[in-house]
Formats: structure tokens, C-alpha cells, sequence
């Protein structure tokens, strides 16, 4: 048997599942109905579904010892990444301008990159770090890139 090559759903440990799913519905994310209000959140993207779970949740559920958290959870980086592709340079500006105005953390504005691209970066209020970018050479297919 082979494991399909997909990502069904990502989920973020919260510091407060409330407070994290309001800053997703600020941002205009539709929230599933099957949702369960302070427990677990989810919502409906172009790909895959994303899930709010409180962290402390999330480490006993999987078996896992409690991790020390780290010194400052809104900016120390946890080595994941989460990205938003979008049409054009404007969009990417655009959408990092809603995201500090819902609560988010600009980590880096937009800006070009060596390899043709526009991007920038934020953290939700939890520290999760999120890239939007706009690549030209990936055509987006109900937002989500076309790759060869």
C-alpha cells in the first residue's frame, strides 16, 4: 500500500481555540458547521481543510510528554510554514494589510525575491508563520498552484 501524496488537513495548536477562530473569521475564512465552539475549529480553504486545536490538547491526544513552550510563542519560530498563494504583487500587499488589521503580526511586507516572485510573511496571534506569495510561474487553479 502507498501513502497518497495529499495534505487533508493542518492543524494549529492555539493558545485559545475562541480567540484563534475569530481572527480566521476575520479574515473572512468560512467556518465549518461541523466546528465544536472552544474545542476544535474548522475551516474550509482551496485546499485542504485547516483545524484550530488548543496545543495542550493536540500533545495529549498524540502521546506526547508537555512541551516546555517556547520564550515568546507569538515570534519564536516553530520550523513550519504555512503559505497563501495569490494572483499578483497587489494581492499579496493587499492581503498581509487584512491580516495586521485582524490581529496578525507582519514579520516581513511584501517585496520581490530572486527568483521572480512577490512576498511576504506574518504570524497569526498564536506565532504560527504564514507566507503569501504570488509566484508567476505557478497559474493558480481555485488558489492553489499548478505545478508540472
Amino acid at each position: 500500500m502507498s501513502v497518497p501524496a495529499r495534505v487533508s488537513l493542518a492543524t494549529l495548536g492555539v493558545a485559545d481555540v475562541v480567540r484563534a477562530t475569530e481572527f480566521y473569521e476575520s479574515l473572512g475564512w468560512r467556518l465549518s458547521p461541523a466546528s465544536v465552539p472552544g474545542l476544535v475549529s474548522f475551516f474550509h480553504t482551496a485546499g485542504g481543510l485547516l483545524s484550530l486545536v488548543a496545543t495542550d490538547d493536540m500533545t495529549a491526544d498524540a502521546g506526547l510528554p508537555t512541551r516546555v513552550p517556547p520564550a515568546n510563542p507569538a515570534t519564536d519560530f516553530r520550523g513550519t510554514m504555512l503559505a497563501i498563494n495569490v494572483e499578483s504583487p497587489a494581492a499579496v500587499d493587499e492581503a498581509l494589510r487584512t491580516v495586521v488589521q485582524a490581529g496578525a503580526t507582519l514579520v516581513r511586507a511584501g517585496s520581490p525575491t530572486e527568483w521572480g516572485g512577490y512576498l511576504g510573511y506574518f504570524t497569526d496571534p498564536d506565532g504560527h508563520l504564514w507566507e503569501i506569495t504570488h509566484n508567476p510561474a505557478w497559474p493558480l487553479d481555485d488558489g492553489v498552484p499548478r505545478l508540472p
